[in-house]
């Protein structure tokens, strides 16, 4: 069940970037680009974002939670400068990104919250 919970993250990740590529300035020099930043989020979130959630917990508490979008941002902007062929330009772009994405993988929780 992790494991395709897993493959469903990286999908929804994927899809995420590809609708964000519609609407924003993003740079894929494929289309297989955005199925490798999906993979590349995912670990990213998996491996990094924790300790930067546990790092900024007294911003977390100060803002009420708020400065988890700039840490989702981040892991935006790392997945952007882990991969080539994916350039997403700035924080501005990265921050509308991280938005897009973390509503798609809410909508994903919600939907599978259901299910069960």
């Amino acid at each position: 069940m992790k494991r395709q919970r897993y493959f469903y993250r990286v999908l929804i990740n994927t899809l995420a970037f590809f609708l964000a590529a519609q609407l924003l300035p993003i740079e894929a020099a494929t289309p297989f680009h955005f199925l490798g930043a999906g993979i590349v989020l995912s670990l990213v979130n998996l491996l990094i974002r924790p300790v930067l959630i546990i790092l900024t917990i007294p911003l977390n508490i100060l803002t009420l939670g708020v400065f988890t979008i700039v840490i989702n941002t981040w892991m935006i902007m790392l997945t952007s400068g882990f991969l080539p062929g994916f350039y997403i330009r700035g924080f501005g772009t990265s921050f509308i990104v991280s938005i897009i994405v973390s509503l798609a993988n809410w909508a994903f929780k919600k939907i599978l919250s259901q299910q069960h």
